[in-house]
């Protein structure tokens, strides 16, 4: 997996017509990541309101939470020597979101003084990025690589960063891919404006992580 960055020349892959297409592999619905009518049911997920989680051996999960609102905002799972981020988001029914928050991450990235590359990964486009660990700092003054996945569901939208060895380790990669791809979204039926994230809530049963 090849750790090169352009060097923040505009780039259009996400524009014209098909800026609003969904974009999610071919065999998400047999492969994840699964809306919640997909999932089998019987299996032994903590259940985090918007997603739920199929725990395996070695998977470290926390909630990251907003410090003045105190809700939860996104779901930190350690794995394989890396970290994964997800959040969900409410998406239309016919359109997805993935393409036009590329382009807002490529900008905001930049913005920090950060280098970022669009290319074509195992779930579709994402971005591999070079953040400066203090924005707007010099880069050579320290730096991460991160990688920026989603996927468009049905009504829904998760995103996942992906840092330590699956940004830039193809053996790492795969298993927080297959990490991602087992999670299951839970839209339900309340109507809620898109890009708006679906509420995160604490495990339902005590000692499931």
């Amino acid at each position: 997996m090849t750790e090169q960055i352009d060097d923040g020349s505009p780039d259009t892959s996400a524009d014209g017509p098909e800026k609003d297409a969904k974009s999610a592999p071919a065999d998400r619905e047999q492969s994840g990541p699964f809306d919640e009518a997909e999932a089998r049911a019987v299996r032994p997920y903590i259940d985090l309101g918007a997603i739920k989680i199929l725990p395996r051996e070695g998977l470290n999960l926390r909630l990251e939470v907003e410090e003045q609102t105190k809700r939860i905002v996104a779901v930190g799972l350690d794995y394989a020597g890396s970290t994964l981020q997800v959040q969900a988001f409410a998406a239309p029914r016919s359109t997805g979101l993935w393409n036009e928050t590329r382009d807002q991450i490529r900008a905001q990235i930049r913005q920090q003084g950060g280098r970022v590359e669009e290319r074509q990964g195992p779930l579709g486009p994402e971005l591999l990025a070079e953040v400066p660990v203090v924005a707007g700092t010099d880069p050579s003054a320290g730096k991460r690589i991160a990688r920026f996945i989603g996927v468009d569901g049905p009504r829904w939208f998760l995103r996942g960063v992906v840092g330590g060895a699956a940004a830039t380790d193809v053996d790492a990669a795969a298993q927080v891919e297959d990490l991602f791809r087992s999670i299951v979204v839970v839209r339900g039926t309340t109507p809620m404006p898109p890009r708006d994230l679906i509420p995160l809530r604490m495990p339902a049963a005590p000692g499931t992580t």
